[in-house]
């Protein structure tokens, strides 16, 4: 297995973050099997480009939240990796206050 679930959407609240804010949240190693993805599609173009990251940031965008690391923005970038025999990706992690139930 690649990632530690996949999901179709975001089970946190939204966080409103900037591409600002999260270029000033430094990258971090994670492995691809702690991931949560909130995306269960991608689009096959993206992942082969070779330009991919061109408009966007470099390293995927990662929001921690009750116990769960979910892979917001880098599906392609993740699934690239793990396709080149890579069990882990830097990324930014922003850690979201958890929930009081």
């Amino acid at each position: 297995m690649i990632f530690r679930a996949v999901r179709d959407g975001r089970p946190y609240p939204e966080h409103n973050l900037t591409l600002k804010q999260w270029a000033e949240i430094p990258p971090r190693p994670l492995r691809l099997d702690q991931l949560i993805t909130t995306k269960r599609e991608l689009a096959l173009d993206k992942l082969l480009a070779e330009d991919s990251t061109f408009y966007g940031d470099l390293f995927p965008h990662v929001v921690q939240w009750n116990g769960g690391l979910y892979l917001e923005d880098g599906l392609h970038r993740a699934l690239r990796a793990a396709l080149q025999q890579r069990n882990q990706i830097h990324a930014r992690v922003f850690v979201l206050a958890e929930s009081v139930e």
